[in-house]
């Protein structure tokens, strides 16, 4: 099973929510994976203090020119959807943080002057988390974006091919409803929205059910530092189902 953790709004308690749920399961018996999928500021390994034992870099492909071939006839630009290649006067221009790795470009091109290289924009980790109490130990994975990129759901697609069909995945998102966090939460089986019973809790947490929705995701919502009433978010809740 893959149970994904994920909330609209910035600390609400997804790390507490999902590194506690991997603590329950493994010392009831079952075996669990923990991803940390909040790859701009990941955090788990500093409550489970996992040994690290290996390291994966994490890279793209992205298009280059060689002006000696290209006849700057435009097709590579008006293909991109994203705008990563642009023509400034008698010179094409690449911006690899634009990029999307499609590959169209290089297969687009008539003359044959695009190629692609790879370009590094963070690494994977893999550790186990050694139990301290009767259990299974945990076998732990995160990744890393490197600062200044501004993609990380390549890193995040990279690390879900760590999920293993024979246990309890537990993936724990970032803030907010995204790119990253639709890329985290997509094809999971259940996905625990964790919230906090303020005004902004509230208006984010309507924000992630309608993401869920869209995704045709099962889900339930955890109310983390409760009281009685919870500022409205309890009959929010009942009212969505």
């Amino acid at each position: 099973m893959v149970v994904s953790v994920a909330s609209g709004k910035g600390g609400t308690g997804k790390t507490l929510v999902a590194v506690n749920l991997a603590l329950s399961l493994a010392r009831s018996g079952l075996r669990v994976q923990l991803i940390d999928c909040d790859v701009e500021e990941p955090n788990d390994h500093l409550f489970l203090k996992p040994e690290m034992e290996s390291s994966e870099e994490v890279s793209l492909l992205v298009p280059r020119i060689d002006e000696g071939k290209c006849n700057l006839c435009r097709e590579c630009i008006d293909f991109c959807a994203y705008n990563a290649l642009a023509l400034a006067g008698e010179k094409m221009m690449v911006f690899d943080e634009l990029c999307h790795s499609c590959g169209g470009c290089s297969i687009l091109c008539p003359e044959g002057a695009v190629s692609e290289e790879t370009v590094a924009i963070g690494r994977m980790e893999r550790g186990t988390v050694r139990m301290q109490y009767p259990g299974q130990d945990i076998p732990f994975v995160h990744g890393l974006l490197d600062i200044g990129e501004p993609k990380a759901t390549p890193i995040i697609r990279r690390i879900k091919k760590e999920i293993v069909k024979d246990a309890v995945n537990i993936l724990d998102g970032g803030p907010g409803t995204g790119c990253a966090v639709m890329e985290t939460v997509q094809d999971t089986d259940y996905c625990v929205l964790v919230t906090e019973p303020t005004p902004f809790g509230l208006h984010d947490l309507n924000m992630a059910l309608d993401m869920v929705g869209e995704l045709g995701m099962p889900h339930g919502v955890v109310i983390n530092k409760y009281f009685p009433g919870g500022g409205g978010t309890d009959a929010f809740c009942i009212e969505r189902q």
